[in-house]
């Protein structure tokens, strides 16, 4: 917009931008020095109104002091598609990775194609920006995404190594991905030979979403070499293991397909970070605010002990004390559930019959 203006014009905006910048001034203030700056030439009220306006006009005046870079990537500013420049990329002035910044907001998610067709690159940024957006959001909506913006992304994913992780791989295989497409990337890996067994930083059972894992795909993953046991390791990543994410969500038929190749699971859960102990399913459901849907509780408590949960295993944290302990010190509604009150025994039938009413009134 700059360019367009004649040369007194150009100071006089300059020196508006300036001010603006450096001090907050009321709007005469800021156009007469502006006048005073401009030396010379003679610049009328009519003249600096009109910088005024143009400056309000198009974009707010902070926006006018940043590179193409920086302006495309400041949700306050408009971004208009082909104004960055390829210049500005080498030297964008930003702390962060422009595909990062871009990938893990999804207001700026219109950049990203046009970032990369300048020449943004995955490898100058620390981490992938796959990564930051699954660790920023474990389920983007997708929905929100255009056409150009998914293939950005199946770009990133296909042309940076280091999107290959535990929370890329949770984040691709989630409905909202699976609802745009983005879950043929995950095939694309496997065909590829970027999941082979032994090669990864985590384990593809574990990491894919629990929809994902009940499907033809999880099946491909097995015969590929991957084993439900190492789904118990620890891993490179801040998302939940699958076991514990299908737990969390009440995922009846993810965490069938983990009790039925990992019995042991019903009762101990073995630690997948760092500084961690083992965990004990039915006591972890009992806290509030594990469960994705509080109402599932006391099906899920059945449903564990339906399976081999045994409500008088001992905690890790605390061996003196057993689920039903742990529940009673809650005083937690599941005690019922957990530890029934015993039957009244039953009476013989010729014993029971003495103590009937229309017997015991003869």
């Amino acid at each position: 917009m700059l360019s367009r203006l004649s040369r007194p014009l150009r100071l006089l905006a300059a020196a508006v931008l300036g001010t603006t910048l450096l001090a907050g001034c009321s709007t005469t203030g800021l156009l007469l020095t502006a006048a005073g700056i401009a030396t010379d030439t003679s610049i009328s009220w009519e003249i600096a109104k009109h910088v005024h306006a143009k400056l309000t006009e198009d974009d707010p005046p902070h926006c006018l002091a940043l590179n193409s870079v920086q302006r495309a990537l400041n949700a306050r500013c408009e971004y208009v598609q082909g104004s960055i420049r390829a210049s500005d990329l080498a030297d964008t002035g930003l702390q962060g990775c422009p595909l990062s910044v871009a990938t893990s907001d999804p207001r700026l998610w219109p950049v990203l194609p046009e970032l990369l067709t300048k020449g943004a690159r995955a490898e100058r940024c620390l981490r992938s920006p796959l990564v930051d957006l699954a660790q920023a959001d474990a389920c983007p909506d997708f929905r929100l995404a255009s056409a150009a913006t998914l293939q950005a992304f199946t770009t990133l994913a296909a042309t940076d190594p280091r999107a290959v992780r535990h929370d890329v791989f949770r984040m691709l295989g989630c409905p909202h991905a699976r609802a745009a497409g983005l879950d043929r990337i995950l095939v694309t890996w496997l065909d590829r030979g970027a999941l082979e067994p032994g090669t990864l930083s985590f384990s593809p059972l574990s990491a894919a979403h629990p929809d994902l894992l009940v499907t033809r795909f999880g099946r491909e993953l097995e015969v590929a070499g991957h084993r439900p046991e190492s789904g118990l390791d620890s891993y490179d990543g801040t998302l939940a293991s699958g076991f514990e994410e299908a737990l969390r969500t009440s995922h009846w038929a993810a965490l069938e397909w983990w009790f039925h190749r990992l019995p042991r699971l019903a009762n101990l859960a073995p630690p997948t970070r760092g500084g961690q102990l083992a965990w004990v399913p039915l006591q972890r459901v009992l806290l509030p605010g594990f469960l994705a849907e509080p109402s599932t509780q006391r099906d899920m408590v059945g449903f564990l002990m339906g399976r081999g949960a045994d409500p008088r295993t001992r905690l890790p944290f605390d061996p003196a004390k057993t689920v039903i302990g742990f529940a009673a010190a809650m005083k937690s509604p599941m005690l019922a559930v957990l530890d029934p009150p015993a039957a009244a025994p039953m009476l013989p039938m010729r014993q029971a019959a003495r103590f009937e009413p229309a017997t015991a009134a003869r």
